[in-house]
């Protein structure tokens, strides 16, 4: 009997010992009331932080890539509504129905033809849009990293919250064993149970590392790959507008241009009634006729002041400003000149300028 008391004895202090380890381990109140191990609830937290951070940022990235293609379905609809309408503008300058001038049907074409340009870069920047912007973010969202990070982290909650059932149950199997005074069989349970936990939670440690490293790695490529993306689109943006802006701009000084040749009482208005202008090669051919004297078309050269605007429609005629100099080579009976201003050489209505005899040389450095 006293062997059996001493033996009882030492395994109660055994067990003490043991739940007094498990204690300290756990918090003295079982794994699920708390965990004292600041490793270990360091890990737990900052899994949740990076959790909810590549959460959030997924969701981030799901509405950009439904507003970018919500933009570019609403885009091309306008394309399509801006494109009728630049072809209308061509069509009505190009049958050009009105007796009286021209002027408006210069004007629709030059605003169909701006038109396209600005719906052609309108295209270019949806484009940009979807393949720059909203591919690369569709998929990170469905991408397997993220997926495969998010699966290490739920894995390892419920690894913990299988650790915090058997810590209360060693907690458990512990208080029984002091009630039964040395059992054996259920101190080996209570061992059996022990060394469970003990494998949960190296395991549980382990997995937590993994899934830390993976969803921090996430995170990273997340913050990253979402504002190259935010700024691919402010550019792609910023410069379809530039580009439509200069458009806007030579489209508005042609059509004032035509505006000004209506208001204009003391404009010459047999330009918009004139032929078209003779080709380069008729006047080739009419210049050849005098290339065995060039001082004698030296001679034939004058300077003009430019009395009027004109904007020249086609690439043979030359565009000029009221002010301007221009050096003038030849004089058809048709009523065009053909001349040079500031290095650009082509046709314009005789009637729109004024021979001068005497200029300063600094006009006449700004021909050339």
């Amino acid at each position: 009997m006293d062997a059996i008391r001493k033996q009882a004895s030492r395994l109660r202090e055994q067990v003490a010992r043991q739940q007094q380890a498990v204690f300290k381990q756990f918090g003295g109140g079982g794994y699920g009331s708390g965990l004292s191990d600041d490793a270990e609830l360091h890990q737990h937290q900052k899994l949740e932080k990076l959790y909810i951070s590549t959460r959030a940022a997924k969701h981030f990235q799901r509405d950009i890539v439904r507003g970018v293609e919500g933009y570019i379905v609403t885009g091309s609809k306008q394309v399509e509504i801006g494109t009728k309408l630049s072809e209308d503008s061509r069509k009505y300058g190009s049958e050009n129905t009105c007796t009286n001038g021209n002027v408006l049907t210069r004007a629709a074409l030059s605003y169909g033809r701006a038109r396209a340009q600005m719906e052609k870069e309108r295209g270019n920047m949806l484009k940009a849009l979807g393949t720059q912007v909203a591919e690369p973010l569709r998929a990170m969202v469905l991408g397997a990293p993220l997926e495969d990070a998010r699966h290490l982290a739920q894995r390892y909650d419920r690894m913990r919250q299988e650790a915090e059932a058997q810590a209360t149950e060693v907690a458990r199997r512990q208080s029984k064993a002091r009630e039964s005074q040395g059992n054996p069989d259920i101190l080996m349970k209570l061992e059996s149970a022990e060394a469970k936990l003990q494998d949960l939670k190296l395991n549980m440690t382990t997995l937590g590392k993994e899934a830390a490293s993976a969803l921090s790695s996430v995170e990273d490529q997340q913050q990253k790959l979402t504002l190259e993306r935010l700024i691919s689109m402010v550019e792609s943006e910023r410069g379809y507008h530039q580009r439509v802006l200069q458009i806007l701009d030579q489209l508005e000084g042609e059509m004032v241009s035509e505006r000004q040749r209506i208001e204009a009482p003391s404009t010459p208005s047999s330009a918009d009634n004139m032929p078209p202008p003779p080709s380069y090669e008729e006047a080739n051919g009419v210049y050849a006729s005098h290339m065995h004297d060039t001082a004698t078309d030296a001679m034939g050269y004058f300077l003009g002041e430019v009395l009027f605007p004109y904007h020249g429609v086609t690439d043979v005629e030359l565009s000029l400003s009221s002010g301007e100099y221009v050096v003038v080579r030849k004089v058809m009976s048709s009523g065009w000149a053909e001349g040079e201003c500031k290095g650009k050489a082509g046709w314009f209505p005789y009637e729109y300028i004024e021979r001068r005899e005497r200029v300063l040389a600094s006009k006449v450095s700004e021909v050339f």
